[in-house]
């Protein structure tokens, strides 16, 4: 995709020179910051404001230990990533303001993050050779954080580097010594971290959102322009291990909340090679950029509610600036308002701009545009992606109104996977019904050899069958097989057979699942299954967000319950066949802060099992609004 349409030749003829490059206005430049809205200039102040004399949290040892010691990670990010909000907020509060009054408070928060032994997180460190536990200062290891810190302190050099001297000359060499060690030098002579792909491995979200930070770092602070066109190169070679077996659908199977760091991170590459060349970098008009860009509102449910498969929440807004410029870049105006929907949606008038300065950046420049254009998310009726094989369809397109239904195929190694092959989502007017729990905090659990004794990863707590008292394993090879889809004014159907996504010892020859949305009326889930044998307990499950109260005759009512925030779930009846299914229902408990931001302190679990089963048999389900 990159390095053989732009091979080093021609990006030595290409590729901007650093002293000239200016991709925004510096904090010299007064005119552009003084014509930002002031609501806008006054939160950003006031931000940096409330930071003066901040007394920058210590980084002890103990806490770095925490997750070699017991899993936690949240303790020492929390200090991490507090200093470096806090430095962010001071460097745009001086670009707005430009009287010096934030020099000192920046000058204290850069020396600090220097001092720092790793510039990333401890849940990052186990690559070195020491393994896990303290950071090996010989050995630089570049994570996402690493990443990301080199890049907010190269944006600190380029935006007021001449303001820092006047605090001491030695605090711009000392930013640019840091980066060169920690990030430059090894991503030039190393080729064998796992985020770059080039030793054959998968690569996900960590590869563009890696390579943003480090190509930022790369053009605004490498001074040798030899090493700088090698980086750029580099760099071009490390992201089409990203690009080029991306699924042409432009699927992320990490799921939306990850598309911010895989495909728009993607899109943060792509502009700063494009304002780097001068425009001479341009992929903008190939299809699977597109179709990577037009994922995120292709899986916009309502609101902000989004599919949440894989390791993902329920519940997101986007970054509006990316979105906006992402649709703007590839002329889709539907991707345009839904950037526009969440710049509203976040009120950024008001309450300003979250993301790392290279994202603020380019969307305060844009601010009067992104703020006038049309907010209405797109919410396509119809939307099929092949590859990742997930489906989307509703009533009526462009509104929330009615039933919603989403459902995957896929495999169950996907990145940040579930054991979730067949599982479905049912939302009525915009509100959750059968709903995908998510993930909990993350901990050393989560990305170990017992990530799937973790609730939320076991297709028994996703809406899916246990078979012979057997759930989905991990693996590529456990995955859906025959599956079609089709859809017409009247219905969007999917059908596949999801009994290789069980091991062996589940003792299947076929399980045929068929979702069906028929518009404006239901949407029903048919299994028809052949067993080898029955050997153990075959059971239902479904994840409710609602009330279920078991009714007779087959009936379940799903009851509103309140949820975080104001919401509500939303309400919706099943019919099933009580002569086969037997119903009884399971509250789990969310402890989860995570999770409890988004259900509250509880989800339901309604389990329908099979009464007599038999060796071959079907039943359906039938979904419709309360």
């Amino acid at each position: 995709m990159l390095s053989q349409r732009y091979p080093e030749r021609t990006l030595r003829s290409i590729l901007i020179a650093r002293e000239a490059w200016q991709p925004y206005p510096t904090a010299e430049e007064r005119d552009s910051w003084q014509n930002l809205p002031e609501s806008v200039r006054k939160v950003h102040v006031d931000r940096g404001a409330r930071a003066l004399n901040f007394e920058w949290p210590s980084l002890p040892a103990i806490r770095f230990l925490d997750y070699a010691r017991n899993g936690d990670r949240d303790r020492y990010q929390h200090l991490s990533f507090t200093r470096r909000n806090t430095l962010a907020n001071l460097v745009i509060a001086e670009c707005l303001e430009h009287r010096g009054r934030f020099l000192d408070d920046i000058a204290n928060g850069i020396w600090a993050i220097c001092e720092e032994s790793f510039w990333g997180v401890p849940a990052h460190i186990g690559v070195q050779k020491a393994g896990k536990g303290l950071p090996d200062v010989t050995e630089p290891i570049v994570d996402l954080f690493a990443a990301e810190t080199s890049a907010l302190l190269a944006w600190t050099v380029y935006l007021i580097g001449s303001q820092l001297d006047t605090v001491s000359r030695l605090i711009v060499p000392r930013i640019e010594f840091e980066i060169d060690r920690r990030i430059l030098t090894p991503l030039l002579e190393r080729d064998d971290f796992g985020w770059m792909g080039f030793n054959g491995q998968r690569v996900n979200n960590w590869n563009p959102w890696i390579c943003s930070n480090w190509l930022a770092s790369t053009l605004l602070i490498e001074k040798d322009e030899t090493r700088r066109i090698q980086s750029v190169v580099k760099v071009m070679r490390t992201l089409d291990n990203f690009i080029d077996p991306y699924p042409r659908d432009g699927g992320c199977d990490e799921g939306p909340s990850y598309w911010g760091r895989a495909g728009a991170s993607l899109y943060d590459c792509l502009e700063l090679l494009y304002s780097g060349t001068d425009g001479q970098i341009d992929v903008y008009d190939d299809p699977l950029i597109q179709n990577i860009a037009r994922f995120i509102y292709r899986v916009q449910i309502h609101d902000r509610y989004f599919i949440n498969f894989a390791d993902a929440p329920a519940m997101l807004t986007p970054s509006p600036g990316v979105v906006y410029g992402f649709g703007k870049c590839i002329g889709d105006p539907q991707m345009m308002a839904l950037g526009a929907w969440a710049a509203h949606r976040q009120d950024i008038r008001n309450n300003g701009l979250g993301d790392s300065i290279g994202r603020q950046l380019p969307t305060f420049f844009l601010l009067d545009e992104l703020l006038d254009a049309d907010p209405t998310p797109p919410l396509p009726r119809d939307v099929w992606l092949d590859e990742i094989q997930v489906m989307v369809a509703r009533d009526t397109e462009g509104s929330s109104d009615g039933l919603f239904l989403a459902a995957k195929g896929g495999h169950n190694a996907e990145s940040h996977n579930h054991n979730d092959v067949g599982h479905v989502v049912v939302y009525t007017d915009g509100q959750p019904v059968l709903v995908d729990a998510g993930v909990e905090t993350y901990t050393a659990k989560t990305f170990s050899s017992q990530r799937y004794e973790i609730w939320t990863m076991q297709s028994a707590y996703h809406n899916l069958p246990t078979i012979n008292g057997v759930q989905q394993a991990p693996g590529h090879r456990y995955a859906a097989r025959d599956v079609t889809y089709a859809m017409d004014d009247r219905v969007a159907e999917l059908t596949l057979d999801i009994a290789a996504a069980y091991p062996e010892e589940a003792h299947i020859n076929s399980w045929v699942r068929t979702v069906v949305l028929h518009r404006g009326q239901e949407i029903t889930i048919t299994d028809a299954y052949d067993l080898q044998d029955v050997t153990g307990d075959m059971i239902l499950s479904l994840l409710t967000a609602c009330k279920a109260v078991l009714q007779d005759s087959g009936q379940i009512a799903l009851k509103p319950v309140e949820l975080p925030d104001g919401r509500a779930s939303g309400a919706a009846q099943i019919s099933y066949d009580a002569d086969k299914l037997m119903a009884s229902t399971e509250e789990i408990i969310i402890e989860d802060n995570r999770l409890r931001r988004i259900w509250g302190n509880r989800l339901t679990r309604i389990i329908l099992e099979v009464q007599n089963p038999s060796r071959k048999d079907s039943w359906e389900l039938r979904i419709t609004r309360a």
